[in-house]
């Protein structure tokens, strides 16, 4: 959105309270996609916490704390989470059970402890995405007039649309290390792919995180032009199951994006 909003005119600072924008990244992601940002006039405020808002006539002071200087501006911008509406539909006359933030909690097969009443989407809580709710319908499918096999159990992707765009898959080397897993990883600039040169479009790099026992992929990051739809070239290796060799050993169609998801897998030592 602080994007979105620069590009319509607008001066625009954004006002983090961690210590890196896009929090569930490795900080060599976020800090890129935070320079690529800054480059388009996007101010940041990090390790930022709002003690005080002032509004005067049509402009608002933003005051922050160990900051003697307010942030003044015509428009406040707030994205802190969402909350699930389930505090009105009466789920104690039946005994269902919601967690201490109000989601509905549900087991792998989106099943209540109530028999027979099943909860889908964002109200369950978990990842939020229309793609998780829309694979939350073939959940529920699968146990009313399915073989019941399908659950919660499964790997869910994500983006996040800049330009260019973050595809997401997977664990991301922090997670890894911090797990105790035995990886390597390998990264791989979109200057050095032939068609990014080819169309401008040469910000950005692919990341992979690879076990190294199994050589399975465990996790990919794709900044870069069409990176969410890069990323799903990792999606259906991870879902099948196989080692990154697949697609290093494969051939890809010259000149193409594409190649960058070979290339970031071939730079794997």
């Amino acid at each position: 959105m602080a994007q979105f909003y620069r590009r319509l005119g607008s001066d625009v600072v954004v006002v983090e309270g961690a210590g890196q924008i896009a929090g569930h990244e490795d900080a060599d992601v976020a800090l890129t996609l935070q320079r690529m940002l800054e480059a388009e006039g996007i101010g940041f405020r990090l390790n930022a916490r709002i003690i005080r808002i002032e509004q005067t006539g049509d402009r608002i002071a933003v005051r922050l704390e160990n900051d003697a200087a307010a942030l003044q501006a015509t428009h406040l911008f707030v994205a802190t989470g969402r909350r699930p509406n389930t505090d009105d539909l009466g789920l104690e006359t039946v005994g269902i059970k919601t967690s201490q933030h109000g989601f509905i909690e549900v087991d792998d097969r989106l099943a209540t402890n109530v028999r027979g009443v099943w909860a889908a989407g964002d109200i369950r809580g978990g990842p939020m995405f229309t793609h998780t709710a829309w694979d939350d319908f073939r959940v529920l499918q699968s146990q009313l007039v399915g073989d019941g096999s399908r659950s919660t159990k499964r790997i869910v992707p994500y983006a996040v649309f800049t330009d260019p765009e973050l595809g997401r898959v997977g664990m991301t080397e922090r997670a890894a290390r911090e797990g105790g897993r035995s990886i390597k990883t390998a990264r791989f600039e979109m200057a050095r792919n032939g068609k990014a040169v080819e169309i401008g479009e040469t910000a950005g790099f692919i990341k992979v995180v690879v076990d190294t026992e199994t050589d399975r992929l465990l996790g990919a990051a794709v900044l870069a032009n069409d990176g969410a739809e890069l990323v799903h070239i990792y999606i259906d290796l991870m879902n099948a199951g196989a080692p990154s060799r697949v697609i290093r050993d494969a051939i890809y169609i010259h000149p193409t994006l594409a190649e960058a998801v070979q290339s970031a897998v071939s730079a794997i030592d």
